[in-house]
């Protein structure tokens, strides 16, 4: 059982712990809509049947083996257009732990955790409320593999399995929404630009020219950043640079 954290300042001082649930990210938006969700909500599940990830894919996981759970936010703060700064304040938040264990632990745009050379750890998915006035909410879902070994395809990994050590779920749990709380408050005091260089200081590939693929075409080019919307910015061979979003660019298997 996940009980309401003590030390932190916000979040995780409403916690709804879920035996099994099809998605935390749809119990939370649930939440949301019947006004039982407030800033720092966390819905955490031990086994999630049918969780989300970006592109629309699925997220396999072993019921008692890993992190699954949702956050609320109301990052009104931001502009919409600075809505990126979101993922990568999250994406920051987590590497920061879990490089503790993985010292070579990247972000893979957008905002997915990956050991390089060996799989993919974790993954982040975002949805906004939003509504005539602004943003409302964000729900900040996290999968993160922890103790499983074993798993359906080949570029998945964990914590366990990279390491050889086994982990007390509710301490790195803990410990992650303290982190996240405090990558969350230097977003609130405005720190744009230390977030980015920070995310871009570990994002995987970068600066590295690897084959990647557009509408089925290969083609070689190198990671320089990303624009204020979240695209990527890809140097193409010649020296011209272009923009991709989420849906448009395929990177290299591991």
């Amino acid at each position: 059982m996940y009980k309401i954290l003590a030390n932190t300042i916000f979040l995780g001082k409403d916690v709804l712990f879920l035996p099994e649930c099809h998605s935390t990210n749809d119990i939370a938006l649930q939440q949301i809509r019947q006004g039982k969700a407030r800033e720092g909500s966390i819905v955490i599940c031990e086994h999630q049947t049918q969780g989300r990830g970006q592109r629309g894919n699925s997220w396999e996981t072993t019921g008692g083996m890993n992190l699954t759970f949702s956050l609320v936010l109301q990052p009104a703060f931001l502009d919409l257009s600075e809505q990126f700064y979101l993922n990568m304040m999250v994406s920051n938040g987590i590497r920061n732990l879990l490089q503790q264990y993985i010292p070579d632990l990247k972000v893979k745009w957008p905002n997915d955790l990956v050991v390089p050379g060996v799989g993919k750890l974790g993954g982040i998915l975002i949805e906004n409320v939003v509504s005539s006035g602004g943003w409302e909410h964000a729900v900040v879902g996290i999968g993160l593999n922890v103790n499983q070994n074993s798993f359906s395809v080949s570029s998945a990994c964990s914590l366990a399995s990279v390491t050889g050590s086994q982990f007390d779920l509710q301490e790195i749990f803990r410990l992650l929404i303290v982190y996240l709380e405090q990558s969350y408050l230097a977003l609130k005091k405005n720190k744009l630009m230390e977030i980015k260089m920070e995310y871009l200081q570990h994002l995987y590939l970068m600066g590295q020219w690897v084959q990647f693929s557009a509408s089925g075409a290969p083609f070689k080019g190198k990671i320089i950043g990303i624009d204020p919307s979240g695209s990527l910015m890809i140097e193409l061979e010649g020296g011209k640079i272009k923009a991709f979003g989420l849906k448009e660019i395929t990177f290299p298997k591991f």
